[in-house]
């Protein structure tokens, strides 16, 4: 699961925007890095490591359909911005799989590249909604 160094550095920004969204974001913010933490163990667990550099991975493509779902489902109720960057991102991480399953050829890092990017994005996306979430209950006085 943690057996890589990136996977063990990947963790430190994972852990630092889940205090944050937990301790000072709203309902949205908890429940995006709830399902977000939930969806990240979930890939450590169901990724084939032995054949990932070669094939299409349905169980990750559908864990990446679940994650646009959820961001879609929290852009459709919350009158929030980040949600709506979050499914954005999280389209981009799935479409990179319908590259591998059609067999276009491209790197393999490539690819790599487009899901940690996109990771990176979503966990950014979070922070950023959660900072205003405290911002607006500070101003409101309600904090």
């Amino acid at each position: 699961m943690l057996t890589s160094l990136y996977s063990q550095l990947f963790l430190l920004p994972v852990v630092l925007a889940g205090i944050l969204a937990f301790a000072k974001g709203d309902e949205p913010e908890r429940i995006g890095m709830g399902a977000y933490l939930l969806g990240w163990l979930a890939a450590m667990l169901i990724q084939d490591s032995a054949g990932m550099h070669s094939h299409f991975q349905p169980g990750l493509f559908a864990l990446d359909f679940i994650m646009l779902m959820v961001f879609g489902g929290i852009a459709w109720k919350y009158s929030r911005s980040w949600p709506i960057w979050a499914a954005s991102l999280q389209l981009i991480a799935l479409m990179s799989h319908f590259v591998i399953l059609f067999d276009l050829r491209p790197t393999i890092w490539a690819f790599y590249a487009v899901l940690n990017l996109a990771s990176y994005g979503i966990l950014v996306c979070i922070g950023i909604g959660s900072f205003w979430a405290w911002q607006e209950r500070r101003a409101a006085g309600l904090e």
